[in-house]
């Protein structure tokens, strides 16, 4: 090799560069280059490959003997040779497959210096270690473990199979008997104490405040039973216990319980509401015509008659699951011991009411004053009887008509309003700072009063409060699409508190027209002023850096400035519709924009 390196050096003129002169591979194969070409990119041109077995070079230059040299070769050697070398040759041996480039640096410790990159060359890899042979190597491992898994599969298959058709077969007896329990368990409890004592094998005892008890007892009850067969007499009670039931559901009233030829039932729990005096009175006004009916069917036949005797009070109970193994839902407190006494203290036929559920029923039905009567353990109260609806509440055939139902919607709306300020409070998020529970009562608060100003119908007015308040409940949920979520709950809560398609129809569409800035009606009107009430309030701008933040967290605006700047365009083209919104306005939209100028600055 140094031969050979030496008689390439004695073809260079002094002081010219080096070049490649030849490459010895694996001691015995030369490649010769010729060292007087004109073209510095000859080596370079062609990329050189070495077979994986032949990774063994010596690289020799031709250069002036004066020339000292360091060598790096790219993608095996980490640095330049440590020092200067007076060689003209670099052994490389048993270099592993990739990509290479050879540099030198040169001088002859005078004038003359440089670097060149001579070569740039591959050695392969082993066949054994191409791509495509680890695609087979893979395939193979994967056809391996194919098999045995196949095998594995196969030997245990029977087994699986048997074992799932056991489980399966449990599953489905367990899911069985897991719907009946749980059907059973709604049938004897209301929903909420059924699920939570399912969840947690418990259900608290909770107080109430304004409940309305229902005591009914047969007349005669006892005279009956001992002259009629007993298998008759059990189905007659279970064919009067079975309607009963059917209209305390259709008014939303929960059963307690039967006692004997007694039955109990209550309004205003689980679920809390305002309008449960009104409701038990009609589910009692029900019950007494059912009974009614049979007496006359019983009496045109010439056989014995039932009668009953029902007794209404309202006030406070604790509610609650009792039992070990065999549950009930009970009701306790004065109210119950009460509403018994009411019961046993009426007549035949007649539905008799304490003077506590007069003051909340009076305006619904007619009550003939029975004066103060003397009551076990309480003294003397107030007594009256129930003789049926108002005449101007109810239709031809006594049931409350329209203007019945719009009475009873406007007590309800209190009871939803409460709903959705609690939603608010229990569910929104943190960060809504604006679109929140107060932002609710305050633009229901002035529907009220544009709708009182603005003459506005009854029914019309009760679409519109239901919008104010459902108008940014969807915020809770979707900030994107706050108004279809508004509609899922509207669709959701208003039927279960007795309202019609109709109503809900007529709200969506109030809603609908809000987000869409369109006015359409005079409720549409009040609406629209009742939202943008805050851009005539003195705390208009503590209103709208909410807004800014709320927004600002939800990634709506970018930044402080464009949304001072929306705000004021706001203020200089909006206008307040109704009169009364113009007049209630403690605050020209003048002076908002100089106090927002002032806000800027």
């Amino acid at each position: 090799m140094l031969a050979g390196a030496v008689s390439a050096q004695s073809n260079l003129i002094p002081g010219e560069e080096p070049v490649l002169a030849r490459i010895i591979v694996d001691g015995d194969s030369v490649i010769e280059f010729p060292v007087d070409s004109k073209d510095p990119d000859l080596l370079n041109k062609k990329q050189m490959i070495f077979d994986f077995r032949h990774n063994n070079l010596v690289l020799e230059l031709a250069s002036a003997d004066t020339l000292v040299y360091m060598y790096y070769l790219e993608g095996f050697d980490k640095d330049w040779s440590p020092s200067w070398l007076t060689s003209n040759y670099k052994e490389y041996t048993n270099l592993p497959a990739g990509k290479y480039k050879f540099r030198v640096r040169y001088t002859d410790l005078e004038t003359l210096g440089g670097e060149i990159s001579f070569l740039d060359f591959r050695v392969l890899h082993p066949w054994y270690l191409t791509p495509v042979a680890i695609i087979l190597y893979l395939c193979l491992a994967v056809l391996i473990i194919w098999a045995l898994y196949a095998q594995m599969n196969l030997r245990f298959a029977r087994t699986q199979f048997m074992l799932e058709q056991i489980i399966n077969k449990r599953t489905e007896a367990l899911i069985i008997e897991k719907e009946k329990s749980e059907a059973l368990l709604a049938n004897v409890l209301p929903k909420n104490a059924a699920d939570e004592i399912m969840l947690t094998g418990k259900a608290t005892k909770i107080k109430y405040n304004f409940v309305t008890v229902l005591f009914s007892d047969i007349q005669g009850f006892t005279r009956i039973a001992e002259e009629m067969n007993p298998e008759v007499l059990i189905d007659e009670l279970d064919k009067f216990f079975f309607h009963f039931d059917s209209v305390a559901e259709k008014f939303g009233i929960e059963k307690i319980k039967t006692i004997g030829d007694a039955y109990m039932c209550a309004g205003g729990i689980p679920e809390k509401n305002r309008t449960n005096p009104v409701e038990v009175i009609l589910t009692a006004l029900e019950m007494q015509a059912y009974m009614s009916k049979l007496k006359e069917a019983s009496e045109i036949a010439g056989m014995k008659y039932w009668d009953i005797r029902i007794g209404i009070h309202t006030g406070t109970v604790v509610a609650g699951v009792v039992g070990q193994r065999k549950l009930s839902y009970d009701i306790w407190g004065d109210t119950v011991n009460t509403a018994s006494r009411m019961e046993s203290s009426g007549e035949a036929g007649k539905i008799n009411i304490s003077g506590t559920t007069y003051e909340f029923v009076k305006d619904f039905f007619l009550c003939e004053h029975r004066g103060k009567m003397p009551v076990k353990y309480k003294g003397e109260l107030d007594m009256y009887f129930v003789s049926g609806i108002m005449p101007e509440l109810k239709d031809k055939d006594g049931k409350p008509n329209k203007k019945f139902i719009l009475k009873m919607q406007r007590i309800k709306l209190q009871d939803i309003e409460e709903l959705i300020t609690k939603m608010f409070e229990d569910e929104a998020p943190p960060n809504l700072y604006f679109h929140n529970a107060s932002l609710v009562k305050n633009i229901s608060g002035q529907v009220d009063l544009l709708a009182n100003a603005e003459s506005l119908p009854e029914e019309e007015f009760i679409n519109l409060k239901l919008a104010s308040v459902f108008l940014f409940t969807g915020y809770i949920s979707d900030y994107e699409k706050p108004m279809e979520a508004s509609f899922l709950l509207i669709e959701e809560i208003l039927p279960k508190y007795g309202f019609d398609r109709e109503n809900v129809e007529a709200v969506k569409k109030l809603i609908s027209n809000s987000f869409n800035d369109q006015q359409k009606s005079v409720s549409d009107n009040i609406l629209y002023d009742a939202r943008f009430d805050y851009l005539g309030r003195v705390d208009f701008i503590k209103l709208t850096d909410k807004l800014l933040r709320e927004q600002t967290e939800y990634g709506i605006l970018p930044d402080r400035k464009t949304w001072i700047e929306t705000q004021r365009k706001l203020l200089i083209n909006h206008e307040f519709i109704t009169n009364t919104a113009k007049l209630l306005k403690s605050v020209s939209l003048e002076d908002q924009i100089g106090s927002l100028q002032l806000h800027i600055e």
